[in-house]
């Protein structure tokens, strides 16, 4: 079977079970009460970032900058997370049921302008006509869904952004990329990269080559398939290739990592009854190993290596080098399956609930001897791990993640930090017992080829002023606090990953 063909017979093979009854029918609502939220707001006030958003669009809204923009720091903070959850009194209870909007920091002549925009997928468009959520979601079931033709009429387009060869994508996991214009952030629509991958999951975490082409997957045992679907695409944004990796059993992944030479992909165990949503048919099984999938970039239509690894909940990934016959992967190492599948449930539902449970851990892979082990680190309270790409694929990178510090005033990020795990040296800045912290993008600066020397650039919200914020920090100084910030006046809920588009890069 030819490999066009094969993936049209898999993407209807998919289909079939992506629209069964199970997951287009739920039972009775499962939902959150936006009332009960709105109480829980009045105590709580960090759960803003959780709030639905007031508007479908913020912006253009310009501020002046606080401190000083380094000379040369120029282009544009994308930004994507879930951010509409309530609908004619229903509100979703998972995090991640919330359609996506994607937000524009553009910084220029001493100022910050943003933006921020819903993406219009056909499911967010429908359920604005219909005035209710009206489609399957991943982690709530919804009463009287319709029925759709593929994962991309489910698509919210809600977790990660990334700009390629100039245009800028809007990413879940599930489905096709979404376009935006990179400057409006208006809505183009679904990338269909060749006619027989239409629909098929382009997932949220792609990975820039060095050559400036990027690599991705997508998971078919979302769409009830089987296999992950290796995408190549080029700096210019065009197809290099589409490969479908056979795997031996059920496996999830969010991201994956990579080398110089070869591709990781971590697939944790599950077992799949229909029982509502997505999420909830979902059990997670400890008592199974993870598999460990290498693959080389030379050859990415088949699986090089497979490891087995005692079970871990594993979702974002910093940097993997390889040395002396040995792949080290770092990642956020969760045990506690039930929050590492719906962090933040407590909070969509407007309570208290538990600080994150991770730790930075090590993957090694011998690959001369075909085992693999975890090691712990130690260093809990973390999520989001981001690095300079610049940094030789021998060695490790420092990394750089929202984190807590001291008192806080929710069961969130409060601080950033720089942490080299080979050293043990640790740089944080603190922004204050109540501000929410999120992921910080390394941005090089121009001209500069050492690894490290450029900034962090993320976002923060500040709940009691009603707020949300951006900073800039110079990597190297990290606990010196921020060389400029800038604050909107008014605020939008937390989202997840981003991307830096620099000018001129």
């Amino acid at each position: 079977m030819d490999r066009r063909r094969f993936l049209r017979n898999l993407l209807s093979g998919a289909t079939v079970v992506a629209l069964g009854p199970a997951l287009l029918h739920g039972a009775d609502a499962l939902a959150g009460d936006p009332a009960e939220f709105s109480a829980g707001l009045v105590d709580r006030p960090y759960l803003a970032g959780w709030r639905q958003v007031s508007a479908n669009a913020f912006g253009p809204t310009t501020v002046q900058i606080e401190g000083r923009l380094p000379a040369n720091f120029a282009g544009t903070l994308y930004r994507n997370g879930p951010a509409w959850f309530e609908r004619d009194g229903f509100r979703y209870e998972h995090w991640f049921d919330g359609d996506g909007m994607v937000h524009g920091w553009r910084f220029g002549d001493g100022a910050v302008t943003h933006r921020g925009r819903m993406v219009q997928t056909p499911k967010f468009q429908r359920e604005q006509r219909a005035g209710r959520f009206n489609t399957m979601a991943a982690g709530t079931t919804v009463p009287g869904q319709v029925a759709i033709r593929n994962n991309d009429d489910a698509n919210t387009a809600n977790t990660s952004v990334v700009t390629i060869g100039g245009r800028l994508f809007a990413m879940s996991e599930a489905g096709s990329a979404f376009e935006l214009d990179p400057d409006a952030l208006d809505t183009i629509g679904p990338v269909t990269w060749r006619p027989d991958l239409q629909a098929l999951p382009f997932s949220a975490n792609p990975l820039r080559d060095r050559d400036g082409s990027w690599w991705n997957f997508g998971a078919l045992s979302m769409l009830g398939g089987s296999g992950l679907l290796l995408w190549h695409i080029g700096a210019d944004a065009s197809l290099i290739g589409a490969h479908v990796l056979e795997m031996d059993a059920p496996g999830y992944l969010h991201a994956f990592v990579q080398t110089d030479r070869h591709l990781v992909f971590l697939l944790m165990p599950y077992d799949f009854t229909p029982s509502g949503s997505f999420f909830e048919s979902m059990r997670f099984a400890p008592q199974r190993a993870c598999t460990v999938l290498v693959v080389e970039k030379a050859a990415p239509d088949r699986v090089a290596r497979r490891f087995e690894v005692d079970f871990a909940m594993a979702y974002h990934f910093g940097d993997a080098f390889e040395r002396a016959g040995e792949i080290v992967v770092r990642t956020v190492h969760h045990r506690d399956v039930e929050h590492a599948r719906s962090p933040h449930r407590a909070a969509m539902s407007g309570h208290d609930g538990p600080a994150p449970a991770a730790q930075l851990a090590e993957l090694r892979l011998d690959v001369h001897s075909g085992r693999a082990r975890w090691d712990l680190l130690g260093v809990t309270g973390i999520e989001f791990p981001l690095f300079d790409a610049r940094t030789p694929g021998d060695r490790s990178a420092r990394l750089y993640m929202p984190t807590t510090e001291g008192e806080t005033g929710a069961p969130y990020f409060n601080a950033v930090q720089m942490l080299d795990p080979a050293s043990g040296r640790r740089d944080v800045h603190r922004y204050g017992r109540d501000i929410l912290a999120e992921e910080h993008v390394f941005v090089p600066r121009p001209g500069s080829t050492r690894p490290d020397d450029g900034w962090l650039v993320g976002t923060v919200l500040d709940p009691t002023r009603n707020r949300s914020g951006i900073a800039v920090l110079d990597a190297q100084h990290i606990a010196n606090g921020p060389l400029a910030t800038a604050w909107l006046p008014y605020a939008f809920p937390l989202g997840f990953h981003g991307h830096f588009a620099q000018t001129g890069a």
